[in-house]
């Protein structure tokens, strides 16, 4: 079992719909995490395609066994990469989706649960709602939990996912400075957001936002990393970048015996006061 991962965050600039040169990009970064000897590489939401896609969605969506997929696994097969794609399930239906590879293939896929319709976004208008939240066990004593955006903000969310005892979280996301309004202030919106579930559930978060410019859209980057203990180990400017840092197995098991928020959730008493709401 490893005691120790490095960890990676891609923050891109993809193209718009632009799929095969965003592929090209994600291989060069592939790389590059690869010769720093990463663990696991993650990408922004929608990576792979852009986000303002609107009726591009199925010119551009991929299915979960897509050769594409594999390809870039086989990049680097030993890493555990984390990619943001439209995944085409049933004909003429889409999801907001990230996806797991390892292996040449892939190892888990998670589709958006919360999808946003406020401000200027309008995601339930193109894609499917997830309906599942499951971890990715690839790496021994490393299960991995992954929520896109807006996912984590619905509180019980997160609290679902830690339940699981995850030893790393993922956070795609795409993320642009007025896209809620002019008053809501997206980088500190996401700092105290990514602070607060490192430190009160004792995981490290790998945060990974765009840096594109969509039209009047400018994704602000500020991709971070941050260990169990909610401190920041690396963190993005506005331009394209490579984080690389290392995430210890020690400090998740001291700051969730400091702070055992998992061990006291009392999920049975938390049950009990929803069900009295519905």
């Amino acid at each position: 079992m490893k005691k120790k991962l490095k960890v990676a965050v891609g923050q891109i600039a993809p193209v718009l719909a632009g799929v095969e040169q965003n592929y090209a990009k994600h291989k060069q970064y592939i790389l590059q995490a690869r010769e720093q000897g990463a663990d696991v590489l993650l990408f922004p939401e929608l990576s792979l395609t852009g986000y303002s896609l609107k009726n591009q969605v199925p010119q551009v969506a991929l299915q979960r066994n897509a050769e594409l997929l594999s390809h870039l696994s086989n990049v680097a097969p030993e890493m555990l990469i984390s990619v943001g794609f439209i995944e085409e399930g049933a004909p003429g239906e889409f999801y907001n989706a990230q996806a797991t590879l390892a292996d040449g293939k892939v190892v888990h896929v998670h589709r958006k649960l919360n999808l946003p319709t406020y401000g200027g976004l309008e995601e339930g208008k193109w894609y499917g709602q997830g309906q599942q939240l499951t971890m990715c066990h690839h790496i021994e004593g490393w299960p991995v939990h992954t929520l896109i955006c807006a996912d984590l903000w619905n509180p019980a969310l997160p609290h679902l996912a830690m339940l699981d005892k995850p030893s790393l979280m993922l956070a795609p996301i795409n993320s642009a400075a007025d896209i809620v309004s002019d008053e809501f202030s997206n980088p500190s919106g996401w700092k105290t957001n990514t602070d607060f579930i490192s430190m009160t559930y004792g995981v490290p978060v790998l945060m990974a936002n765009s840096c594109a410019l969509e039209g009047t859209s400018q994704f602000w980057g500020g991709s971070r990393i941050l260990d169990a203990f909610g401190h920041l180990l690396a963190e993005a400017g506005s331009e394209e970048e490579l984080l690389v840092a290392e995430v210890l197995l020690d400090d998740i098991a001291n700051a969730r015996f400091q702070l055992p928020t998992i061990r006291d959730a009392n999920s049975s008493l938390v049950a009990k006061l929803l069900n009295e709401r519905l």
